[in-house]
């Protein structure tokens, strides 16, 4: 696929992600929240948009010149994660929104760098889980439990999904060099998270043969 097309898949991912992003930070119970915004996933898987965290799994199945397509995608991401949060701010519940978001990234904005990468790399390990499971599994049920059971745990555990994290920056009002630097070491833990899930998958189907 070309990298133009890439852009408007990957902006429509960061949106979907957003959406999810805005209706976990409007719950008051952070388990219905974790529950619905799989809705984001979901949507994304549907309708194949280009989500970072979960096609980064995938990278050592593509030859090299194929990477140019990740800082695309995550640029795209991160585009349309910023759309949703300036037009959910243009609404009515845009301030309490907001104030959710600020309580959440003050967490983030006081933590370590290893902390950061090493929350990320925990997170896409159950972003692999959901996707691959959502690729492999015959049955439609079992495919959206995939969805369901992986992002609801990463989201319970307080692990950290880069792209998850570019809406809540940008809904708190807070995108700015430092963060972009935050956003960038969780990437990295995502990135080394998802390909660690990929090669032990590949070593167990080689096992079982």
């Amino acid at each position: 696929m070309k990298l133009t097309k890439i852009l408007p898949s990957s902006l429509a991912a960061g949106f979907c992600i957003g959406l999810g992003g805005a209706v976990f930070l409007l719950q008051t119970e952070k388990l219905v929240g974790a529950v619905l915004f799989c809705i984001g996933l979901c949507t994304i898987c549907e309708m194949q948009f280009h989500l970072f965290t979960g096609r980064v799994c995938y990278a050592l199945e593509q030859p090299l010149w194929c990477w140019l397509q990740f800082p695309v995608i995550w640029i795209g991401n991160w585009l349309g994660a910023g759309l949703a949060a300036n037009l959910l701010f243009l609404t009515r519940m845009g301030p309490a929104a907001r104030k959710a978001a600020q309580a959440l990234v003050m967490a983030k904005n006081g933590d370590t760098f290893l902390s950061l990468f090493v929350l990320g790399f925990f997170c896409n390990l159950f972003v692999f889980i959901a996707v691959e499971g959502y690729k492999t599994f015959p049955h439609v049920l079992g495919k959206y439990l995939a969805i369901f059971v992986g992002i609801t745990v990463f989201i319970m555990s307080g692990y950290e999904h880069s792209v998850a994290d570019m809406f809540y920056y940008f809904m708190a009002g807070q995108m700015d060099q430092e963060t972009l630097v935050r956003l960038l070491v969780i990437t990295a833990g995502n990135v080394c998270g998802g390909i660690t899930a990929w090669g032990a998958r590949q070593a167990g189907r080689r096992a079982a043969r």
